[in-house]
């Protein structure tokens, strides 16, 4: 019994010091920078994944459920306007639509050749946060493919 309770002990201190050695490795600091971040401290590697793992899922599944429901009211919104205009209820200008299309279309390529400023330092500050929280991120995502698939 006792022997069991030192390769238990020894394999429990092997899998704790797996953070440490991957943090020492040169492709680790250069990937995610020399510190993994505040959570990385306070957390073991489990409960991170843990942690990312049900919040994903629950943003996943709420993600799908609002989905199907946007989805059906869009759907379903433009098969009624498609039944009012072939019954006769309504008529639309398609030159009109048209024109309105096209007009939407070069103001988008106008506004697209540069990106805000806001939108930039949202990149930015969404980058460092995924770099400092890898294990609590890669968590979230496997997580929210699960609530997706769900």
């Amino acid at each position: 019994m006792a022997n069991i309770d030192k390769v238990e002990e020894e394999i429990y201190d092997k899998v704790v010091d797996l953070t440490e050695y991957a943090k020492r490795q040169r492709w680790w600091n250069r990937l995610f920078g020399k510190n993994s971040g505040p959570v990385a401290e306070k957390y073991s590697v489990a409960t991170q994944i843990a942690i990312g793992g049900v919040s994903g899922w629950c943003v996943g599944y709420l993600f799908q459920k609002v989905g199907k429901v946007a989805a059906t009211s869009v759907g379903g919104g433009l098969l009624l306007l498609q039944i009012a205009n072939n019954t006769g209820y309504i008529q639309v200008d398609w030159k009109r639509v048209e024109k309105d299309v096209n007009k939407a279309k070069k103001q988008l390529k106008k506004g697209t050749k540069q990106a805000g400023p806001e939108l930039n330092t949202f990149v930015d500050k969404s980058t460092e946060f995924v770099k400092k929280n890898i294990v609590v991120t890669s968590g979230f995502i496997g997580g929210f493919l699960l609530g997706l698939a769900s």
